[in-house]
């Protein structure tokens, strides 16, 4: 008998409708449950409750006409866990079998809890010479028989003919080690209380936003993340003197993580923006600046001078002012950025209202006395060529028109799954999300951090933009 058999096991493998733990369903259960010399193997169809994208539908060769007619999920609940309760369950991408049976069951008012251990992970230790160690690679590199590829109960029987196969060629006790190492807790979670721990674990291995809650409630920070787990992971790993990290410390004690998942990048970036601006985590220093955006106005004197003038986006609307230029973080930055365009054209800075002249009018400035402004504080620039330095120097700083009639939605697709998920816009405002037509989530927003993200992101040649 293999010693990591020693135990009851069940090695597991699902069909679902698409990659997305959160949104997608469970269309096959395959498992061979192992009790020492004692081998069973079983399947299950499960009906999703939604439809099964034809990719899936060619991948597994599970219809949706074969799935409607299978029991759902619930029905076969209690008979699953019963089954699984008390087994250490393999899996090839364990997190991801995993997963989806915990919210499977969560879903239906159960609470399942296993060790897990991933083959792929359990591959990689084995067979470090190689660099691929998918279950194709595997069914190819040991030659494994298999009549029915992408079936659950056919991919599970891979796995477990795999570890058949590692243990003849490597030794049991060899296999049995590394899969013991695989099993210790990550060092990041050993010092984490039990419910932070759980719901650490509970994090999908997919794209989306997080945020670490401390013991009074407030949140210590928001982040964003190709694989929500791994990077939430990373705050709690233990760092050597001197060492760097992506993550962010936190000191204070974590006591809860919320997560939401994202269907693509830009709706990741968008969700960002979001909580930053809602939850205004302390360990954020960006969520402070949010919201607090400026912009330069032109408007002429009675001594027919222009001047540029900050003004906040919550004295004037934006998106239907003309004559704007630049957004920045606050007045401060806009008066900076004046003073450095009034320096280096030879613009007066004491006509645009930059440098405060206290002594009498006709008084030169200081840009004067050493020959960067061409005298408009003197009399011996008109006003006319004044303005139209001004204005040609702020041209490149000028607010973009908005681009489009009317508001327009963003898309973008889940070729898997096939949903989609637009992020409406109009005048540059952020208006809110839908997933598939429905009713628009998010909170309505004008802010530079949306502008910027927005603009960059209508300048890519293939992204699909709508006209409402």
């Amino acid at each position: 008998m293999n010693n990591l058999f020693a135990q009851p096991c069940a090695i597991v493998d699902l069909e679902t409708t698409g990659g997305n733990i959160a949104r997608d369903r469970i269309t096959e259960v395959g498992m061979v449950l192992i009790d020492g010399e004692r081998v069973e193997r079983l399947s299950w169809l499960v009906n999703p409750g939604q439809p099964i994208p034809p990719f899936i539908e060619n991948m597994t060769g599970i219809s949706n006409e074969m799935a409607a007619a299978a029991p759902p999920f619930s029905a076969l609940a209690d008979d699953l866990l019963s089954r699984l309760q008390g087994r250490l369950l393999l899996a090839h991408n364990a997190r991801f079998d995993y997963g989806f049976l915990k919210n499977e069951f969560r879903r239906q008012g159960l609470r399942f809890q296993a060790r897990a251990l991933c083959t792929v992970k359990l591959s990689r230790r084995l067979y470090p010479q190689h660099f691929k160690h998918s279950l194709d690679s595997l069914i190819a590199r040991h030659g494994i028989a298999m009549p029915e590829r992408h079936r659950a109960l056919a991919d599970a029987e891979a796995v477990y003919r795999f570890i058949q196969i590692a243990s003849a060629e490597l030794g049991e006790d060899k296999v049995a080690h590394e899969a013991s190492q695989l099993l210790s807790q990550p060092a990041e979670l050993s010092s984490l209380p039990a419910d932070l721990q759980q719901q650490v674990e509970d994090m999908p291995d997919s794209a989306g936003v997080y945020a670490l809650f401390g013991e009074d409630g407030r949140a210590l920070y928001v982040g964003r993340a190709p694989n929500l787990y791994r990077k939430t992971l990373g705050h709690f790993a233990e760092r050597k003197p001197g060492q760097k990290s992506h993550e962010a410390r936190i000191d204070e004690p974590v006591a809860r993580v919320e997560w939401r998942e994202s269907l693509g990048d830009f709706g990741g970036h968008l969700l960002e923006l979001q909580w930053l601006s809602r939850l205004q985590p302390l360990h954020n220093p960006r969520a402070r600046m949010m919201g607090e955006v400026c912009t330069l106005q032109l408007q002429t004197g009675e001594d027919g001078f222009m001047r540029a003038t900050p003004v906040s986006a919550r004295d004037i609307d934006f998106t239907r002012t003309g004559d704007l230029y630049g957004l920045f973080r606050h007045a401060r930055e806009a008066r900076k950025a004046l003073a450095q365009i009034a320096l280096a054209q030879g613009l007066c800075q004491s006509v645009l209202g930059v440098e405060q002249v206290t002594s009498r009018k006709g008084q030169p400035c200081a840009a004067h006395q050493i020959r960067r402004c061409r005298g408009a504080c003197v009399g011996e620039e008109e006003a006319d060529s004044h303005n139209w330095r001004l204005k040609t120097a702020l041209q490149r700083l000028k607010v973009k028109p908005w681009p489009f009639e009317g508001a327009v939605a963003v898309a973008e697709h889940d070729e898997v799954c096939g949903d989609v998920v637009e992020h409406l816009f109009d005048r540059w405002c952020y208006l809110g999300s839908r997933r598939n037509g429905g009713a628009l989530e998010g909170e309505p927003a004008f802010d530079l951090d949306y502008y910027k993200l927005l603009e960059s992101e209508l300048r890519k040649p293939d992204r699909e933009v709508r006209a409402l």
